[in-house]
């Protein structure tokens, strides 16, 4: 299962806090109001005050409460004691809205303002959901990774072994571990970047071939590093109407509609809300596998028959997602080679029909490569990205190639987010992108 994305993680459990009961009668004077800004105004009486009033965590010297009902905001003035310190009511009430504020989240902003002895307010302060902790790598994906870029790693260690064979790092060493990089298809941009960074402080001094690797693994790191996934890509934005609609591509055979169907399967897991649209009219066999996967995720799948036109099919299962509250819609296309120009346009079409049931839709596009290309990948790359906007990159295929090293010239060329990255035929093989784990994996090195 995915380490990030868990729809339950997204906002912390208010039923945690304790109640703030209102006092008939109080004799309280205004400290600190919480104010809840609706996205949906038709929702505000039904959902946002009740929940505004059961969620008001207990402040240090608060005695009550009253609530303020208008046509866009509910606000609840907290009533503090005449002795009470009006400072640390107002700093524990702000700490305390974060309950408040995820009971909100996707119906309301919420702030929170400090009144002075008069009443007026004297500061306010967004109170924002907090992101959700990284769940830490499993202990196995380091294993899964390694095992699944054997090829490309034992090509990477055999030949640190046969070039450093020298006690010092000079020149000569220099120059051939650049040229293995370059042909374990990392790139030559890649291998300068690479070279240049081992070279600096430790010329002309003694390495041993495990020390050249972990060096290695912490430079390609490096170069990785600003791409890799550090938060949910699935999380819709406050106030987003619709589901978050994610739009993958790629030529025939990179593994798009596996890709879709791992992704649905952990998602759901996650306790999201998953439909997938089997865009891929052309290919029976195609549509054919992406159910199978929604049955096996308990998701709902739109399709229709051979060759009916993907841009419609996209615009209706769009259109239904909205209706039913879905919380992510994971499109397929067609396989398409990026030479042919009638094909991407095609593609271009699908975008800007999404666009008219969702403004900002697709929030990505996703571009599935498949490692065994090799350095194919990068004018792939550059073809998707002028027809459809890509976004990220998916790379399938790692456990079946010697070129893993591709992703690395892939992104130094491109500088595009790396989603996922596929190392097996399971569910689970599918992990969202690592780049201290993939480095390390790379060069074989199976602890971090």
């Amino acid at each position: 299962m995915f380490g990030w994305g868990k729809k339950k993680n997204q906002a912390l459990e208010a039923e945690t806090a304790p109640k703030l009961e209102p006092q008939a009668g109080s004799t309280g004077v205004p400290a600190a109001r919480f104010v809840a800004t609706a996205f949906d105004p038709d929702k505000l009486k039904s959902e946002i005050g009740p929940i505004v009033e059961a969620a008001s965590a207990r402040i240090t010297g608060v005695i009550g409460w009253t609530t303020d009902f208008d046509e866009t905001a509910v606000r609840v003035t907290l009533l503090a004691e005449p002795t009470a310190d009006r400072e640390l009511v107002f700093i524990t009430a702000r700490a305390g809205g974060l309950p408040l504020a995820a009971k909100l989240d996707g119906l309301a902003s919420l702030s929170i303002e400090e009144l002075g002895a008069d009443s007026t307010v004297r500061q306010t302060f967004a109170i924002a959901v907090p992101a959700p902790e990284p769940e830490p790598m499993p202990a196995d994906v380091i294993d899964k990774l390694v095992d699944g870029l054997q090829r490309s790693s034992s090509r990477l260690a055999e030949g640190v072994s046969a070039v450093f064979t020298k006690a010092k790092l000079d020149q000569d060493t220099l120059d051939e571990m650049e040229e293995l990089l370059i042909t374990a298809d990392l790139g030559a941009s890649a291998a300068a970047r690479i070279r240049t960074g081992i070279a600096k402080d430790r010329f002309g001094k003694d390495i041993s071939p495990e020390e050249i690797k972990q060096a290695l693994a912490d430079e390609i790191a490096t170069i990785l590093r600003p791409f890799e996934t550090d938060s949910s890509p699935f999380v819709k934005s406050a106030g987003s109407a619709g589901p978050r609609v994610i739009l993958f591509v790629g030529v025939n055979g990179s593994g798009k509609t596996t890709t879709i169907g791992k992704i649905a399967h952990n998602l759901s897991q996650a306790g999201h809300k998953v439909m997938l649209a089997a865009g891929d009219t052309f290919r029976a066999a195609a549509v054919e596998q992406l159910k199978v996967w929604g049955e096996r995720a308990n998701v709902p799948v739109v399709s229709r028959e051979t060759g009916a036109d993907a841009a419609g099919l996209a615009f209706d299962a769009l259109t239904r997602a909205k209706a039913e509250g879905i919380d992510v819609l994971l499109i397929d296309t067609a396989g398409r080679l990026q030479n042919k120009t009638e094909l991407m346009n095609e593609l271009a079409k699908v975008v800007r029909v999404i666009g008219k049931v969702d403004p900002d839709a697709p929030h990505e596009t996703w571009l599935v490569l498949d490692a065994t290309v090799g350095q194919n990948a990068i004018s792939q790359t550059e073809a998707f990205r002028h027809a459809a906007g890509i976004t990220g990159l998916v790379m399938t295929k790692l456990d079946g190639t010697a070129k893993g090293g591709v992703l690395v010239a892939v992104t130094e060329k491109h500088k595009l987010p790396i989603r996922f990255v596929g190392v097996g035929e399971q569910a689970d093989d599918l992990q969202p992108f690592s780049a201290d784990a993939f480095a390390h994996a790379l060069v074989g090195l199976r602890t971090l």
